[in-house]
């Protein structure tokens, strides 16, 4: 077995645990590695000087709202994206209306949506969202007939490269996405409140 002794040693398991991972690693799972018990202030140290080595590179190492990983620089992808043989998924406006509705007004009813929109919601809209990950039944309105509430989920945060809700950019961003709603997801024309394809973003082995 390696034996660690210096902080760069760490920061290798931690590297290769990270570089080799499919989805983000929580710090309670990163914790695991080791046999010894950092605080905190030492975790923080160890990542942050990891995401230091990484920088100026074509990837980065950032942390998401389920945990940590290294993932594409976006100024990048667009070389990366003609590797790819299928082609990234595409979305209307409905879906992505809705998704910026429950995004910033969460959590909502499908009644909710349909009053901002002014239209009423396919049931296929919601299911798209749902069916990305990134929407999700997170209770019911003390109402006639229990409508569902929607809200957004931890995978639309890591799609966005976000940690949390409050990092969401303003609205005027959206308002600008909604011109590209019938385009494909690329980074080519992505925004930042633009979720990227399944996979973008993330590097991997």
């Amino acid at each position: 077995m390696l034996q660690l002794y210096k902080p760069e040693d760490y920061k290798r398991v931690l590297e290769t645990a990270l570089l080799v991972a499919a989805d983000p690693v929580p710090l309670a799972d990163l914790k695991r590695l080791f046999d010894q018990e950092f605080d905190e202030d030492t975790w923080r140290t160890l990542l942050d000087d990891l995401r230091r080595d990484w920088a100026g590179r074509g990837v980065e190492l950032v942390q998401l709202a389920t945990g940590w990983r290294f993932q594409t620089r976006p100024e990048y992808q667009f070389y990366l994206d003609r590797l790819k043989n299928e082609k990234p998924p595409k979305y209307s406006r409905a879906v992505m209306e809705t998704l910026a509705i429950i995004a910033y007004r969460q959590p909502v009813t499908r009644g909710d949506i349909e009053d901002i929109r002014g239209v009423a919601v396919s049931p296929n809209v919601l299911k798209v969202l749902e069916g990305r990950g990134w929407v999700d039944t997170v209770g019911h309105r003390d109402a006639p007939g229990r409508p569902a509430l929607y809200a957004t989920t931890r995978k639309f945060l890591d799609d966005l490269g976000l940690r949390s809700l409050s990092e969401l950019p303003p609205l005027t961003e959206i308002e600008k996405v909604m011109d590209l709603a019938e385009t494909p997801f690329s980074q080519e024309a992505q925004s930042p409140a633009l979720p990227p394809a399944e996979g973008q973003g993330s590097f991997q082995i």
